[in-house]
Protein backbone atom coordinates (compact mmCIF):
# COMPACT_ATOMS: atom_id res chain seq x y z
CA UNK A 1 0.00 0.00 0.00
CA UNK A 2 1.34 3.41 -0.95
CA UNK A 3 -0.14 6.64 0.34
CA UNK A 4 0.42 10.00 -1.30
CA UNK A 5 -0.60 13.09 0.64
CA UNK A 6 -0.91 16.53 -0.86
CA UNK A 7 -2.67 19.83 -0.39
CA UNK A 8 -0.49 21.51 2.20
CA UNK A 9 0.58 25.09 1.89
CA UNK A 10 0.73 28.45 3.58
CA UNK A 11 -2.40 30.22 4.73
CA UNK A 12 -3.32 33.03 7.07
CA UNK A 13 -5.13 32.38 10.31
CA UNK A 14 -8.81 31.86 9.71
CA UNK A 15 -8.23 30.38 6.30
CA UNK A 16 -8.91 26.92 4.94
CA UNK A 17 -7.04 24.10 3.28
CA UNK A 18 -8.03 20.67 2.08
CA UNK A 19 -5.56 17.82 2.32
CA UNK A 20 -5.89 14.78 0.12
CA UNK A 21 -4.40 11.33 0.43
CA UNK A 22 -4.49 8.91 -2.47
CA UNK A 23 -4.00 5.22 -1.82
CA UNK A 24 -2.68 2.69 -4.26
CA UNK A 25 -4.46 -0.40 -3.04
CA UNK A 26 -7.33 -2.47 -4.40
CA UNK A 27 -9.06 -2.91 -1.07
CA UNK A 28 -9.01 0.68 0.18
CA UNK A 29 -12.51 0.28 1.55
CA UNK A 30 -11.15 -2.26 4.07
CA UNK A 31 -8.87 0.26 5.77
CA UNK A 32 -9.24 2.68 8.62
CA UNK A 33 -7.57 5.93 7.66
CA UNK A 34 -6.13 8.63 9.84
CA UNK A 35 -4.58 12.04 9.60
CA UNK A 36 -1.72 12.82 11.97
CA UNK A 37 0.37 15.90 12.43
CA UNK A 38 3.69 16.77 13.96
CA UNK A 39 4.69 20.29 14.79
CA UNK A 40 8.32 21.30 15.37
CA UNK A 41 9.44 20.21 18.81
CA UNK A 42 6.18 18.42 19.53
CA UNK A 43 5.04 14.83 19.50
CA UNK A 44 3.03 13.49 16.64
CA UNK A 45 -0.70 13.49 17.32
CA UNK A 46 -3.73 11.86 15.77
CA UNK A 47 -5.90 14.60 14.30
CA UNK A 48 -8.76 12.61 12.81
CA UNK A 49 -9.62 9.08 11.78
CA UNK A 50 -12.37 7.45 9.76
CA UNK A 51 -13.70 3.91 9.57
CA UNK A 52 -13.69 1.89 6.35
CA UNK A 53 -17.31 2.74 5.55
CA UNK A 54 -16.98 6.34 6.69
CA UNK A 55 -19.63 5.85 9.35
CA UNK A 56 -17.26 6.10 12.28
CA UNK A 57 -15.20 9.23 12.79
CA UNK A 58 -12.80 10.45 15.47
CA UNK A 59 -11.47 13.96 15.98
CA UNK A 60 -8.83 15.20 18.34
CA UNK A 61 -10.05 17.80 20.79
CA UNK A 62 -7.93 20.53 19.25
CA UNK A 63 -9.64 20.29 15.84
CA UNK A 64 -13.24 19.43 16.70
CA UNK A 65 -15.65 21.74 14.96
CA UNK A 66 -12.99 23.01 12.55
CA UNK A 67 -11.70 19.96 10.67
CA UNK A 68 -13.68 17.37 8.73
CA UNK A 69 -12.39 14.00 7.60
CA UNK A 70 -14.12 12.18 4.79
CA UNK A 71 -13.31 9.54 2.24
CA UNK A 72 -14.24 8.48 -1.27
CA UNK A 73 -13.76 4.73 -1.50
CA UNK A 74 -14.48 4.74 -5.23
CA UNK A 75 -11.46 7.00 -5.71
CA UNK A 76 -9.27 5.39 -3.05
CA UNK A 77 -8.87 8.71 -1.30
CA UNK A 78 -9.28 10.30 2.10
CA UNK A 79 -9.49 14.01 2.74
CA UNK A 80 -9.09 16.45 5.58
CA UNK A 81 -10.96 19.71 5.23
CA UNK A 82 -9.40 22.25 7.56
CA UNK A 83 -11.29 25.44 8.34
CA UNK A 84 -10.69 28.29 10.76
CA UNK A 85 -7.01 27.47 10.77
CA UNK A 86 -4.87 28.70 13.63
CA UNK A 87 -1.11 29.18 13.92
CA UNK A 88 -1.10 26.19 16.29
CA UNK A 89 -2.22 24.04 13.37
CA UNK A 90 1.16 24.55 11.73
CA UNK A 91 2.69 21.10 11.27
CA UNK A 92 3.59 18.39 8.84
CA UNK A 93 0.44 16.37 8.22
CA UNK A 94 0.57 12.66 7.45
CA UNK A 95 -2.07 10.25 6.31
CA UNK A 96 -1.92 6.68 7.49
CA UNK A 97 -3.88 3.51 6.99
CA UNK A 98 -4.44 0.20 8.68
CA UNK A 99 -7.13 -2.44 8.97
CA UNK A 100 -7.08 -1.93 12.73
CA UNK A 101 -8.38 1.23 14.40
CA UNK A 102 -6.40 0.22 17.48
CA UNK A 103 -3.17 0.51 15.52
CA UNK A 104 -4.25 3.85 14.11
CA UNK A 105 -4.95 5.12 17.63
CA UNK A 106 -1.64 3.80 18.87
CA UNK A 107 0.16 5.53 15.98
CA UNK A 108 1.31 2.16 14.76
CA UNK A 109 -0.45 2.19 11.42
CA UNK A 110 1.01 -0.15 8.84
CA UNK A 111 1.07 2.40 6.05
CA UNK A 112 2.12 6.05 6.07
CA UNK A 113 2.21 8.82 3.50
CA UNK A 114 5.17 11.12 3.11
CA UNK A 115 3.72 14.18 4.83
CA UNK A 116 2.60 17.57 3.62
CA UNK A 117 3.47 20.84 5.34
CA UNK A 118 0.79 23.21 6.55
CA UNK A 119 1.88 26.65 7.70
CA UNK A 120 -0.59 29.03 9.28
CA UNK A 121 0.52 32.59 9.84
CA UNK A 122 -1.06 35.03 12.28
Amino acid sequence: VQLQACGGGSVQAGGSLRLSCAASVRTFSNYYMGWFRQAPGKERELVAAISPSGGGIYYGDSVKGRFTIFRDNAKNAVFLQMNSLKPDDTAVYYCAGDNSMARISAQRASYWGQGTLVTVSS
